[in-house]
């Protein structure tokens, strides 16, 4: 089974310069003392907060900017809209009556970045001895 997400997990954008944090509301999730996620977990600033200057042209602030500055690519402030849930998702395992987010999950920006899982926010540690 793929890891699950939870809280704090690290998102990264293929379009912003930085990465970010989910953030889960605990509505009735707790997966090992943080609050788990589901493929709902998708409201942008709610849920997925900004990368940092956004580089995509198909964003309408840093397409603007790069045109003022005759073609040569200004990132703006990243403003995330995602307006559909995460894929795939595990449907085997229900949270809140949603799939729970995995690791391998994706989510689409609609200014054409891919947001990917690169940590997700619970580590089970376990002793060798």
């Amino acid at each position: 089974m793929p890891q699950c997400v939870c809280a704090g997990a690290t998102l990264k954008c293929t379009f912003g310069a930085a990465p970010s944090a989910l953030i889960v509301t605990p509505e009735n999730r707790v997966l090992e003392g943080a609050p788990g996620a589901n493929i709902k977990d998708h409201i942008p600033l709610k849920n997925i907060l900004p990368f940092g200057p956004c580089s995509s042209l198909a964003f309408p602030p840093t397409a603007s900017a790069t045109a003022a500055a005759l073609g040569a690519l200004t990132p703006m402030p990243c403003i995330p809209s995602t307006p559909a849930p995460w894929v795939p998702g595990d449907p085997t395992v229900l949270l809140a009556n949603m799939p729970i987010l995995t690791k391998n999950s994706l989510l689409t920006c609609m200014w054409g970045g891919i947001i990917t899982i690169q940590q997700p926010g619970q580590m089970k540690v376990e002793a060798v001895l």
